[in-house]
């Protein structure tokens, strides 16, 4: 009997932190918020992908009109299952990172690189994988790194975008792509 209540209370702890487990956030900006959104929700131990805007100064942005803001994802992440290292290094394997301009084929203010920092370990961990990074590219890296604010999310129709439209032209030719390419061969944690 003392063996049954110990072999429970061993897996009601697991259990217990199974669904206590710590998530964490990570909001990124690198080209259109459709790849980003495609992209990371296919890296294991990702939670729920959001489309929307950061690093600009209006408040409220929209599609029509975000302004100095980013199409930009937020997500949660288990770091028991995938390293912020991991998740940095996908994001730059993702795109160009020395062009500032944005991310193939979309050019502007609106698509260029940036990774928000919620802590000055976040901030560290990005220039350490940075400088690693950094060692393999001819080009010095242009992300901007900006203590994080605020995040925006974007409209309903934005949400999912991949997913939900798999037919649409730029999905098609672009969107798939760009995360095909960034998984090839890509080892996780």
């Amino acid at each position: 009997m003392k063996r049954k209540l110990v072999i429970i209370a061993l897996c009601s702890a697991v259990w217990s932190h199974a669904e206590t487990a710590e998530l964490k956030k990570a909001t990124f900006a690198a080209g259109c918020f459709w790849c980003m959104e495609a992209l990371f929700e296919s890296v294991p131990g990702v939670g729920d992908v959001i489309s929307g805007y950061a690093g600009g100064t209006s408040e409220s942005p929209v599609y029509e009109n975000h302004g100095s803001h980013a199409e930009a994802v937020e997500f949660s992440y288990d770091p028991d299952k995938v390293s912020y290292e991991t998740l940095l290094r996908t994001f730059w394997k993702s795109h160009d990172p020395g062009n500032p301009r944005g991310v193939a084929p979309d050019f502007g203010k609106s698509y260029r690189p940036i990774l928000f920092y919620r802590t000055e370990e976040e901030k560290a961990e990005i220039e350490r994988v940075k400088a690693l990074v950094q060692k393999d590219l001819k080009k010095p890296i242009a992300t901007e790194i900006v203590r994080f604010v605020k995040f925006w999310p974007a409209e309903d129709y934005h949400q999912n975008y991949v997913k939900n439209n798999p037919g649409n032209p730029y999905v098609k030719h672009v969107s798939l792509p760009r995360v095909r390419d960034t998984l090839k061969g890509f080892a996780f944690k």
